[in-house]
């Protein structure tokens, strides 16, 4: 019996929060939030993912709220209704700047820099029935589904289908909601940006057959001479149906938090993350860039202050001081 209890008393404490008993954990809130976007989309795993897992290994309760993305978490961290968010660096730039149509006029500077996620790539998908093999061969008055109204997809995408000479009809809605409706036959083409893979193309290459459309060099010069944007190839082994890396493009993803969160609390929370990206991968494949080396990919947002510390002490970060919340 005594043995038993000893073997439980270790084995209880070994569970235990690696910082229930080290950390400082003044102004530490109750609770979190973390703002992700529509379910079905990467958004939604990977932040619901991540909230889990920092909601287990501190001992607080925590979890991913459904959001209409980017443009809206940059909104809800800095008014403080999420604790936490996600966002990629076209909307941060708008937010920060006062473009944010959420809140035209209002300057979003109370959502800071927390860590780096992964690159969101755009990409394209039809039904192998209908014909479509290219931008190009997108038929005019296509109708075309671009994710959820705000979202990096919806305030970019259509942008570059212009630039490409691509005449749509516009539509909106969340990532499982416009798959089925691309094999009901109710949309010609649905254009996500979001992180690979994209759980409603995977469901969707389960179901019937599609194809995965790359832009060509010349197609993709031209996106990335007029956007945000850097190159990127969605590896062959992505998803089923790609036999090669197809040609895209892609834009940076990045945690926020709200900047006036305690600086150990959020120092807590990027340690976490940064410390198992196996287990972050778990999470979602997308994670595989979501490695300490990656923290210069924010060139938009200030960092918080507990952010900048870890990733000074632990990845050797030259971070400016005017680029710290506070400083």
């Amino acid at each position: 019996m005594k043995a038993l209890s000893i073997t439980a008393i270790v084995a209880a404490s070994l569970a235990a929060p690696v910082f229930a008993q080290d950390e400082d954990r003044t102004g530490w809130p109750d609770s979190f939030t973390v703002g992700t976007a529509s379910q079905g989309g990467t958004y939604f795993a990977y932040g619901s993912g991540w909230a889990n897992l920092v909601a287990e290994e501190l001992g607080i309760s925590g979890g991913g709220e459904v959001t209409g993305g980017p443009m809206q978490n940059m909104a809800l961290v800095h008014t403080g209704d999420a604790q936490f968010g996600m966002t990629t660096m076209g909307p941060a730039a708008e937010s920060a700047n006062g473009t944010n149509p959420i809140a035209p006029g209002l300057q979003m500077t109370n959502a800071c820099a927390m860590f780096p996620m992964y690159q969101t790539p755009f990409s394209v998908t039809t039904l192998s029935s209908s014909g479509i093999t290219s931008i190009s061969e997108i038929p005019e008055g296509a109708r075309i589904g671009f994710g959820p109204a705000g979202s990096t997809s919806d305030t970019y995408f259509p942008r570059m289908m212009e630039t490409l000479g691509v005449n749509f009809e516009r539509r909106n809605g969340g990532w499982s909601d416009l798959g089925g409706q691309l094999q009901d036959g109710l949309l010609d083409v649905i254009a996500f940006a979001a992180g690979v893979p994209v759980p409603a193309v995977s469901q969707l290459e389960v179901q019937t057959d599609v194809n995965i459309i790359e832009f060509t060099e010349e197609e993709q010069a031209a996106i990335m001479e007029a956007y945000p944007v850097s190159e990127f190839d969605i590896d062959a082994s992505t998803y089923t149906t790609l036999e090669a890396p197809a040609r895209s493009v892609s834009m940076w993803n990045f945690a926020i938090a709200n900047c006036e969160l305690p600086e150990s609390f959020v120092e807590a929370v990027v340690d976490v993350i940064m410390s198992d990206n196996e287990r972050m991968v778990g999470i979602h494949k997308a994670a595989a860039s979501t490695v300490p080396e990656n923290w210069d990919k924010n060139g938009v947002l200030k960092w918080h202050p507990g952010a900048a510390k870890w990733f000074k002490e632990n990845a050797g970060a030259d971070i400016a001081d005017d680029m710290i919340h506070g400083m």
